[in-house]
């Protein structure tokens, strides 16, 4: 069986359909509303290696909220389908990742304990129709929803595009190593034999 997921979350404010493959080659639709955000899952995927289908119909009226914290929910819920019962995955995955000026660091442990820890300075209220005080807020939830430890820093960086996009390709780089595959590993890589 293929290390995919296909996740349908409706409420009163965002209805989201999401098709993840952990094994892919980097192909995505995405259809958020928000054409910075699409830019950034599209560059997760890629650099990641997932194929990714995502269509978000949210509140934009409103505001970025819901459609960006929704859609973290609804990936990091993919993330722990598709990763089943977590065997002969390395579990661990980092990535200091440069990006003309900017140098960030994504560190990521899946181990079933869901942790952010976010240290990132952005200075300007938005990147085209993207509030970036929504990153965190998108991290947060794809911390929580697929049960991983996440680590973010902002090591240099002025640029706030350059900035957020160096972080999305680092989460996609830290989370295509954790992910894969080691046949060194026999189960899971715990000592508790469980994760």
């Amino acid at each position: 069986m293929g290390r995919s997921a296909e996740i349908s979350r409706v409420t009163r404010e965002t209805d989201i359909r999401l098709n993840l493959d952990l094994d892919g080659s980097g192909k995505a639709d995405i259809q958020t509303g928000i054409g910075f955000f699409d830019h950034m899952l599209n560059s997760f995927a890629r650099h990641g290696f997932f194929d990714l289908t995502l269509t978000v119909k949210g509140d934009l009226e409103v505001d970025t909220h819901h459609t960006v914290e929704d859609t973290g929910i609804v990936l990091g819920t993919a993330i722990k389908q598709a990763l089943g019962d977590k065997k002969s995955i390395r579990r661990y995955g980092s990535m200091i990742l440069p990006m003309d000026e900017t140098l960030v660091l994504c560190a990521i442990d899946l181990s079933g304990r869901p942790y952010l820890s976010y240290d990132v300075l952005l200075t300007s209220e938005r990147v085209g129709e993207f509030e970036t005080e929504m990153l965190k807020e998108f991290f947060y939830a794809v911390s929580y929803a697929s049960e991983m430890n996440l680590h973010i820093r902002k090591m240099a960086g002025e640029n706030n595009h350059h900035v957020i996009e160096g972080i999305f390709k680092a989460f996609a780089k830290a989370l295509d190593e954790a992910t894969s595959p080691d046949p060194r590993i026999t189960g899971v890589l715990s000592t508790k034999g469980t994760l």
